[in-house]
């Protein structure tokens, strides 16, 4: 029997800085036709000025995208956006832990660098499965089989799972689609169990308060629901759900295996703690 979560896909990107992330997940989001031709706008997740300025991600945002993949089925693609320095490695870890996979970019020219290890370790050490790409395939210098060779002596990857692309010119996005369906796997969890669900960025709406970015684990949560975080003991009863798409989506609940937001009513960012985990208030 499928389960809903079957068709749910939660991932990451990791690259090294200047190879390629933020391209890649303006690809990714142009190709599941999430954003018009005409709203479109380079560096999609990268709602900072600054961070559009620098073409850093500071902040962890994420994103859930529809895609029907060639198997004919509806899939949610949560792309969970980790900040590109491992400086910020506190950061990566929260998103990675909400994720199963992730998408390793490795440049054609440059090949595996020490950077791109420390990456893949730390995706490692939380059991995600990695998916690695090949990316400015259409460089001059891009020298793919390389690559491949660098992609199984120095990272222990399969090197023909590595799918040649070039972000920039949107060339085998659609494989790297595929591959996400295929090759990642959807996320555990139970839905009938008691809520779990992870905090792992929060930003600030004038009008509505702290909006908790959550990675749900098992249950559910809805509006109404009172909810209470394990770390500082807070009750607060929920107001909205739902996923961001370029913008927020209201939805009926978050179950097992979602990613998306809660609104309740907690007036500052700084009243909570990311990284704690919410529950059901009478449990």
């Amino acid at each position: 029997t499928q389960r809903p979560m079957d068709n749910i896909r939660n991932f990451c990107i990791v690259a090294h800085i200047d190879h390629g992330k933020s391209t890649l997940a303006d690809r990714l989001i142009q190709a599941c036709g999430a954003v018009t031709e005409r709203n479109f706008r380079d560096q999609l997740l990268d709602s900072m000025d600054i961070e559009r300025e620098r073409g850093i991600t500071i902040k962890a945002a994420s994103i859930s995208l529809k895609y029907r993949a060639a198997d004919g089925r509806d899939y949610v693609l949560n792309l969970l956006d980790t900040p590109g320095h491992v400086d910020f490695s506190h950061e990566v870890r929260r998103s990675l832990l909400s994720c199963e996979g992730a998408l390793l970019v490795v440049d054609a020219s440059q090949g595996v660098e020490a950077q791109t290890v420390a990456n893949l370790f730390l995706a490692m050490e939380h059991e995600l499965r990695i998916l690695p790409l090949i990316n400015k395939i259409d460089l001059p210098a891009a020298d793919v089989d390389r690559v491949r060779m660098e992609i199984d002596s120095d990272l222990g990857l399969d090197p023909f799972e590595a799918i040649p692309i070039s972000a920039r010119q949107g060339t085998n996005i659609d494989q790297v689609l595929e591959g996400i369906v295929t090759k990642l796997p959807p996320p555990k969890g139970d839905p009938a169990a008691p809520l779990k669900a992870i905090v792992f960025d929060a930003y600030y709406d004038p009008f509505r308060g702290a909006v908790l970015m959550v990675r749900v684990f098992d249950g559910v949560v809805r509006p109404g629901l009172e909810v209470a975080f394990m770390h500082t003991g807070t009750r607060h009863t929920v107001e909205e759900v739902g996923l961001h798409q370029l913008g927020r989506v209201v939805t009926e609940e978050l179950s097992a295996g979602s990613v998306g937001y809660v609104m309740a009513g907690i007036k500052r960012v700084r009243d909570i703690e990311i990284g704690d985990t919410l529950t059901e208030a009478r449990r």
